[in-house]
């Protein structure tokens, strides 16, 4: 699945293109999570204004209203003067007379959703529950700490629902808690103040040079250019089940957690 810094490369990649684009046309492909929430038509003549990122979802602001792009378990977008007749699995062509930005997605857990605003009750039942962004200068210490003590599910688990920080998704989970010598089953209200100043400032790290190394691909990902990831290829402990540690040399373990792989090693991280 696309994550954070998947979703981040992917808004900079075409961002600066589609600025102040005039949307000519939007064909829909089949029916996505969601409905569109409007008629197609109603967005012709829409200027885009700007694209913006919360949590893993995208936000095309419109002149009037916005959508709400989510790439879902395999979705990309790619955007380009022009676009060949689309595929089984070409769900949206937004037509602009800057290009065409295409969402493809082969499994359907992608979303595209008008809101008339942010605020609104559309947007808000997609973003209302997310945490606070963790590259954005609003990830704050003090309050991480004090939801955390309050959290008694295992670490990984609370990092990947969401709800004290955003887009911290299974396979930088398993990195920041790798980073910052933590076991992943710890219970979240057992970590120390500084332990948990090292799972922030973990956090911050891993998602900040995921974002500068293009992403995770591990299987199909790229950006709306079309190039892939790199972060994989140095990646500690995520993939690495049954190889040496990098540091200490310990065989890589792997464990399921709510139906997610995750993978940590046995000497680095604690309890």
């Amino acid at each position: 699945m696309p994550e954070l810094p998947e979703v981040e490369v992917t808004r900079r990649s075409f961002a600066d293109k589609i600025a102040s684009a005039l949307i000519l046309d939007l064909r829909m492909g089949k029916p996505l999570r969601w409905p569109l929430g409007t008629s197609a038509q109603s967005l012709v003549g829409r200027r885009v204004v700007s694209v913006r990122r919360r949590g893993k979802y995208l936000l095309l602001d419109l002149d009037e209203g916005l959508l709400l792009l989510h790439l879902g378990m395999s979705g990309s977008l790619n955007f380009a003067p022009t676009q060949a007749p689309g595929g089984p699995h070409d769900h949206m062509d937004l037509v602009t007379d800057h290009g065409v930005l295409r969402l493809h997605d082969p499994r359907r857990f992608g979303a595209v959703v008008w809101a008339p605003s942010e605020e609104s009750v559309q947007a808000q039942k997609l973003l209302g529950h997310l945490g606070v962004e963790p590259l954005g200068g609003q990830f704050d210490l003090a309050v991480f700490s004090l939801a955390l003590k309050k959290r008694h599910a295992a670490i990984k688990q609370v990092l990947l629902a969401g709800h004290e920080v955003v887009g911290v998704g299974n396979i930088y989970a398993s990195e920041s808690l790798f980073m910052a010598g933590i076991r992943p089953t710890t219970r979240a209200s057992r970590l120390s103040g500084p332990r948990v100043a090292k799972l922030h400032a973990a956090i911050v790290q891993v998602l900040s040079r995921a974002v500068q190394q293009g992403g995770s691909t591990l299987k199909d990902f790229v950006n709306a250019e079309g190039r892939t990831g790199y972060f994989q290829l140095e990646a500690a402990v995520y993939g690495r089940a049954g190889e040496p540690c990098r540091v200490c040399a310990t065989p890589i373990r792997s464990l399921l957690q709510g139906q997610r792989t995750t993978f940590y090693c046995p000497t680095c991280q604690k309890p």
